[in-house]
């Protein structure tokens, strides 16, 4: 019976040495995780556009087989949809940490902006102002408020800020160089100012 019990006390402090060391190892994993869908996101785009005239589908117009209409309303699903078979799987659009979503099981059925965790820049182009915001984690808030799905317009120095849901008040953001980079609220609020337009665009799913 003693050597029972020495044999679970052993077990229990075991587990509570290597517990908080997994926790953390799965944090890192996750964040690497949206980190790694977000330049698979960025690649995406730049397959994209290499084959419609140098554009993105926010440029393209609906009739010419982009999504520049639907995306302008929030329709982020659109933008997505119109890159499916670049981006092969809906999988790569729901952030690890995204507990709030489940995974599309294909573009077209049950595909919608509820199936999305990044939003989209509406306004980026391969040319000009290569630190603009493509994509990235959608979980913002504006003067602490959490933001809706739909078209958000950012000034310059919006008191934009990340919500506590997935990184902790840090998020990830692809730019338009084809970089993905893991910025606190203070280096995004830098981040948006760095982007070299008054007014940002983003399309929130």
């Amino acid at each position: 019976m003693v050597e029972v019990l020495v044999v679970i006390a052993a077990l229990l402090i075991i587990a509570a040495v290597l517990l908080p060391a997994l926790a953390a190892a799965k944090r890192r994993t996750s964040k690497l995780g949206c980190d790694s869908d977000l330049k698979q996101i960025g690649l995406t785009y730049r397959i994209w556009e290499g084959d419609n005239g140098d554009k993105y589908p926010m440029q393209v117009s609906v009739r010419n087989g982009g999504a520049m209409e639907l995306v302008a309303t929030g329709n982020v699903a659109a933008c997505f949809q119109v890159m499916s078979n670049e981006l092969s799987t809906p999988k790569l659009l729901i952030c690890p940490q995204d507990t709030n979503r489940f995974y599309a099981t294909n573009f077209t059925t049950d595909f919608n902006n509820s199936k999305i965790s990044y939003f989209v820049g509406l306004d980026v182009t391969n040319e000009m102002n290569p630190r603009m915001f493509l994509c990235g984690d959608d979980n913002f808030a504006i003067g602490g408020v959490p933001v809706k799905s739909g078209l958000l317009q950012l000034s310059a120095n919006a008191p934009i800020t990340w919500t506590k849901e997935r990184h902790k008040f840090v998020g990830n953001i692809g730019l338009a160089d084809g970089s993905v980079q893991q910025v606190t609220t203070g280096d995004l609020q830098k981040a948006l100012r760095r982007t070299g337009v008054a007014t940002n665009r983003l399309a929130i799913p």
